[in-house]
């Protein structure tokens, strides 16, 4: 069955899941996972992005965000791939660090906010990482902590979720502690992160009961809502253009941006292929493949025929303008 496309109108609350390819981990430190979370929370600020709960576990992420102008697909391209070139770096690897189609769920904000804030908070007290609420509340690799006011991350919309639960802080505070508390009990919730019929009616009891009746009811496995709100989404989907580029879509950007940059250093874009050393060229090659591979997402060997280098000429560029491999 092909893959469907994915619902990616900017201002949509998305409910994404990452994962490690064939279970492996994403993160081996606490390096690892404050380089995670750094690139996570530039690129939200940059693009306008709202974060307003995530859990980072050893092999698998979950985040609660609202996409921003340039749309989900923009954002992630842009956050997994220059997180994988710096764990690749960092461990002397190679090869694809997460499965290649991360989990993206659209959610009905008015009905499941508070549940996924919750949920997904509660993700290193289900995997036993933290033995209680306590430690919960001090863990710094998830955004409960923040919502705590224990850790502080500038990026995490940490207001709005509190405003979900009071007007003063120090009550909102108290009531979302309160109410994450009394989903300790629930374990794993296969109406959020199930099915789309399961999501839809809000659990399995639901859907056997629909069964019996033979009452019609519209799904969708991307998203977390009524019947009416799937039928909205999908309208609006329709209706909207999506931002999410394919490889041939990114390799004509990639030649304007190449054509635009030799015609303002003036340059010819035989000689930026050519290899050459000369004056200016490393510097401008070097501003390229920073552009070509995070902003427009292409992998390092297409990105190194682009400009006339190797893919581990690309990978060197890369390493030496992270700043945070210094």
């Amino acid at each position: 069955m092909p893959r469907q496309a994915r619902l990616d109108s900017p201002g949509t609350l998305h409910h994404v899941i990452i994962r490690g390819i064939e279970k492996r981990r994403i993160v081996d430190d606490k390096v690892d996972r404050a380089r995670l979370l750094q690139r996570m929370g530039d690129l939200s600020k940059e693009t306008g992005t709202s974060v307003y709960a995530w859990s980072v576990m050893t092999n698998h992420a979950h985040i609660l965000l609202k996409s921003g102008i340039r749309g989900l697909s923009y954002f992630m391209r842009r956050f997994l791939t220059g997180y994988a070139i710096t764990y690749n770096i960092r461990h002397r690897r190679h090869g694809h660090l997460f499965q290649n189609r991360y989990k993206s769920i659209v959610c009905d904000e008015d009905v499941y906010f508070r549940e996924l804030v919750r949920y997904i908070h509660l993700n290193p007290l289900r995997a036993k990482i933290v033995k209680n609420l306590s430690g919960l509340d001090k863990y710094p690799w998830c955004g409960h902590s923040v919502i705590m006011g224990k850790e502080k991350r500038d990026w995490q919309d940490r207001d709005y979720v509190l405003r979900w639960f009071g007007i003063k802080e120090e009550e909102a505070k108290r009531v979302y502690r309160q109410y994450v508390k009394k989903g300790i009990v629930e374990g794993r919730r296969e109406d959020l992160v199930g099915g789309g019929l399961v999501r839809t009616l809000g659990g399995w009891s639901q859907v056997l009961s629909l069964r019996k009746s033979k009452e019609k009811v519209l799904s969708d496995e991307r998203i977390l809502g009524s019947d009416k709100f799937v039928e909205r989404i999908l309208e609006e989907a329709d209706e909207k253009i999506k931002y999410h580029l394919s490889i041939d879509e990114r390799r004509i950007q990639a030649e304007k941006a190449i054509l635009k940059m030799c015609r303002k250093e003036g340059v010819k874009v035989e000689e930026l292929r050519g290899g050459s050393r000369r004056g200016r060229l490393p510097g401008i090659r070097s501003r390229l493949a920073m552009d070509l591979v995070e902003k427009m997402g292409l992998p390092l060997a297409e990105a190194g025929r682009r400009l006339g280098v190797s893919t581990s000429a690309i990978s060197k560029i890369m390493m030496r303008n992270k700043e945070d491999l210094r």
